[in-house]
């Protein structure tokens, strides 16, 4: 189950990544749903299992007490929210077809109605996002044996692990 959860939230997530990038000025709607499909899923997964290896690294050093397969789950199972939240997809492509994807919303400009209700997709994925980052917290602190703020404190630690390198090399190589 922590399998399809995660290849699910990828899924999602990759439609989401689609709609902020404005896929659909480059491709058409049944296109970037197929690579969502293909390419999702594959991510979802990686993901799952190298934030759950670098949540449970970095969670041994702050007492954390999370073995990486409950570490795995608690990832997987926190993105319930978002895949509930994922079932707004259907109406609202329903609704806004290519316009989701695209830098182009002329034809948003003379529908009143069809802005509002893009304005409330919007906001009910943010109220959603913050749900599911809370509920995220509260499964990883659960099974690391912290507080939800403690849980915060792992998952910060963790990103800056990463972006830290990261952030120096491309420094690096740009100074020069």
């Amino acid at each position: 189950m922590v399998l399809l959860l995660s290849a699910v939230s990828g899924f999602l997530h990759a439609l989401d990544r689609a709609s902020m990038r404005d896929m659909g000025d480059k491709y058409d709607i049944t296109t970037i749903i197929a690579i969502a499909a293909i390419s999702g899923p594959i991510g979802g997964i990686i993901g799952l299992y190298l934030g759950g290896a670098l949540l449970r690294w970095v969670g041994n050093w702050m007492g954390g007490t999370g073995s990486s397969e409950t570490i795995r789950a608690a990832i997987a199972w926190s993105s319930v929210p978002v895949i509930w939240a994922g079932l707004l997809w259907i109406p609202a492509i329903a609704m806004f077809g290519d316009v989701l994807f695209t830098s182009d919303t002329s034809s948003l400009d003379g529908n009143l109605g069809l802005a509002v209700a893009l304005i409330v997709y919007g906001l009910i994925e943010i109220v959603i996002g913050v749900w599911a980052i809370v509920v995220f917290l509260k499964c990883l602190g659960q099974v690391q044996g912290f507080s939800a703020w403690m849980a915060l404190a792992n998952s910060i630690v963790a990103m800056l692990v990463v972006a830290v390198p990261i952030v120096m090399v491309v420094l690096l190589f740009t100074s020069m």
